[in-house]
């Protein structure tokens, strides 16, 4: 298996993410998908000085993730995911990669979101791509740290409704 943690996270890579979720996914590679700090080299730089010690860090933007996913560049590593929104995972998933748990974090507050936790709120055009993930066999609940209870977020969406 590649992928071997999943996070939805506002601020991808930091402390929590470094010292709790990837030592425990016992990844050896962290990669922050997001086109905005793959494409700043001050936010790049800055964000690799929070890299878990003994794991390699790839900041990439979407484009490129796809194409090296597609050309098998990281079977054999195990690769912790970070991304700010679900998109890139559906069509990770959709390249044939297997992702057993999509984890959602912290996000920031959206007009007309949905609260899933105090930390994490879903857009309503979200949804269906939460959905979609989850038709391919992906668990997906919201905890901020991992000691947190996880939440389904589709329990929280239907009582929001």
């Amino acid at each position: 298996m590649t992928i071997v943690g999943a996070r939805i996270d506002n601020r991808l890579l930091h402390g929590i993410v470094a010292t709790t979720w990837v030592p425990e996914s016992n990844a050896t590679r962290v990669m922050v998908i997001d086109d905005d700090v793959a494409n700043n080299a001050n936010l790049k730089e800055a964000m690799k000085l929070g890299r878990p010690s003994c794991v390699a860090v790839s900041i990439i933007n979407k484009e490129t993730a796809l194409k090296n996913f597609s050309n098998h560049k990281y079977d054999r590593q195990r690769v912790y995911i970070l991304s700010k929104t679900p998109q890139i995972f559906l069509e990770l998933i959709k390249l044939g990669e297997k992702i057993n748990k999509l984890i959602l974090g912290g996000t920031i507050t959206y007009p007309n979101s949905i609260k899933i936790s105090n930390r994490a709120y879903i857009k309503p055009t979200e949804i269906e791509i939460y959905k979609n993930i989850y038709r391919n066999n992906t668990e997906i609940v919201s905890a901020y740290t991992t000691n947190d209870k996880q939440i389904d977020i589709f329990s929280k969406i239907d009582e929001e409704r």
